[in-house]
């Protein structure tokens, strides 16, 4: 065999083996490609979220109050009866002075007994027991609430208490949608200039989320009252409402 028949006989025979390094290289770029695309996420898109707050005032119509009485008895039957008779008592009371009886509920009775002090080196000894009921009202027409709260503790005596006295509006869906509207209007103003401050424009709104606060009004706390009536001054009661909004920007 010749000199220049032998080079391209060994040429012939390298050239798979180049031919599968080329192939070998153009998957491996391939595969590289593929690797690229696949990590690439989409943008991040831009937004700006924003908190308003609208505020309107009402004039309270009806006052709630929580009415407890407590008895105390040897047994059980005893206090549990005594308790049931006061506060019969203190219902029919509300009810002649006013208060309608579909807003007369009960909220609790309890009943625990009551323990000697126990002498040294001896235990204590239950001595009787203790019943409490209560009850929660609603007093709707506002010119009887300083009476009625004055027959319900005569007609409870000592051992009644009296708590949780708030006015409220009985019927705020108006406030509340003004209010809501306040708050939502203030909150565009907001996400508007920080739209334009930033360049942009502002886009769909992405999520709304809202609370209130404001729909009792405590009134001046007090655990006994006197045989005159209490004075009972509804004044005004604010409604706030606050809404968290994000918008898009585009």
């Amino acid at each position: 065999m010749t000199r220049e028949n032998l080079t391209t006989h060994r040429s012939r025979r390298h050239r798979p083996a180049a031919v599968l390094v080329g192939l070998l290289g153009a998957a491996l770029l391939l595969a590289g490609c593929g690797d690229d695309d696949d990590h690439e996420s989409p943008a991040t898109p831009r937004t700006v979220t924003v908190v308003g707050s609208g505020q309107v005032s009402g004039t309270p119509d009806t006052l709630r109050a929580t009415i407890g009485v407590e008895a105390s008895g040897p047994d059980v039957s005893t206090a549990l009866n005594e308790a049931s008779t006061k506060v019969r008592a203190v219902t029919d009371a509300v009810v002649a002075a006013g208060v309608a009886r579909a807003d007369i509920q009960t909220q609790q009775v309890t009943l625990s007994p009551q323990y000697t002090s126990p002498a040294p080196g001896s235990s204590s000894a239950i001595s009787g027991y203790q019943a409490s009921n209560t009850i929660r009202i609603v007093i709707r027409d506002l010119s009887k609430a300083s009476n009625i709260l004055r027959v319900a503790v005569d007609a409870g005596g000592d051992n009644t208490r009296l708590s949780g006295v708030s006015f409220a509006i009985d019927d705020n869906s108006k406030l509340l949608a003004q209010a809501r509207t306040a708050a939502f209007g203030d909150a565009r103003s907001r996400a508007e200039q920080y739209a334009e401050l930033a360049d942009d424009s502002l886009g769909n709104v992405l999520s709304i989320s809202e609370s209130t606060s404001g729909d009792e009004q405590p009134a001046p706390a007090f655990d006994r009252v006197a045989a005159a009536p209490v004075p009972v001054e509804p004044g005004q009661q604010e409604v706030t409402f606050t809404v968290k909004v994000t918008y898009a920007l585009n």
